[in-house]
């Protein structure tokens, strides 16, 4: 796991063929925007979402972001614990995000 600033994971992001944007904050934070086209598994929901992560590619890159970069870290240390390789917090989160959201 690996936080990265603002600037290093929207380019790391950009230029990831092997990446996936996942976004872990509830429906209704999901509603008022996202980053990109990401894969969403609302952390607060624990049941569903360690069943989610089950399922989810470890050879991919993982970029995960919340609003604040907090939920994003607990989650990219439990993808570390379930074996994932590839996991980038984005520090800051939604709070600092300068870019564009769909």
């Amino acid at each position: 796991m690996s936080d990265l600033s603002q600037e290093e994971w929207a380019i790391q992001i950009k230029e990831d063929t092997n990446g996936v944007i996942l976004d872990v904050r509830t429906l209704e934070e999901v509603e008022n925007g996202v980053i990109g086209d990401p894969v969403h598994h609302d952390i607060y929901n624990p049941q569903a979402f360690m069943q989610a992560l089950q399922g989810l590619d470890k050879s991919k890159n993982y970029y995960v972001y919340c609003r604040s970069g907090n939920r994003s870290g607990q989650a990219c240390a439990i993808m570390k614990s379930l074996g994932f390789t590839n996991a980038y917090n984005l520090t800051g989160g939604l709070v600092e995000w300068k870019g564009e959201l769909s």
